[in-house]
């Protein structure tokens, strides 16, 4: 559930409150009674719960890390040299 910040434009009371997204807005200030509290544009944060989000975290314990490809034998990672003809 979000967490929406509101605030009251008669007293400047300001409350954070837990609600459900199809909750209806709260508009009278806990404080003064007036119905003059609004829900404020803030920044949307969120909580990332876990040991984090790393490639390792999905691979099974038994996987190991791909073998490193080797070159054909007779074969060379260098681009074939320029003739020199240019006729």
């Amino acid at each position: 559930m979000p967490i929406y910040e509101y605030r009251c434009s008669n007293c400047g009371t300001q409350k954070d409150v837990l609600q459900k997204i199809s909750d209806a807005s709260l508009n009278v200030c806990p404080k003064c009674g007036k119905n003059t509290f609004s829900k404020q544009l803030s920044a949307a944060g969120f909580q990332l719960k876990g040991s984090g989000w790393y490639a390792t975290d999905f691979k099974s314990a038994g996987s190991k890390p791909a073998a490193k490809s080797e070159p054909a034998p007779g074969s060379s990672n260098h681009a074939a040299p320029a003739t020199g003809n240019t006729k």
